[in-house]
């Protein structure tokens, strides 16, 4: 599922966020789908779980997944806005 460049310069967890955040915008990961469990990914990707962790953290903060207590995180659904109505709020927050 995931590729990871442990060479990168860029920390893991930013990669993990980069590449979940890339799946939700193609719509390969699905609104209400639910992601794997940070064990079953930490021990796929042999990574430490903290780190996927922290990754899952950052996306929730950013909008992009919610979690639920002892279910697990799942894919936030994504309002489309149009660019039009995008830029004015980009404007109207620039002037700011």
């Amino acid at each position: 599922m995931f590729q990871l460049d442990v060479r990168s310069r860029k920390p893991i967890y930013e990669q993990l966020v980069d590449k979940i955040k890339e799946l939700i915008i193609t719509q390969i990961l699905k609104p209400d789908e639910q992601l794997p469990s940070i064990r079953m990914l930490s021990s796929q990707l042999t990574v430490n779980p903290n780190t996927i962790q922290r990754a899952y953290r950052e996306l929730e903060n950013q909008g992009y997944l919610y979690s639920i207590k002892g279910k697990g995180n799942f894919v936030a659904a994504i309002v489309h806005m149009p660019n039009e109505q995008k830029l004015t709020e980009l404007k109207a927050e620039i002037k700011k």
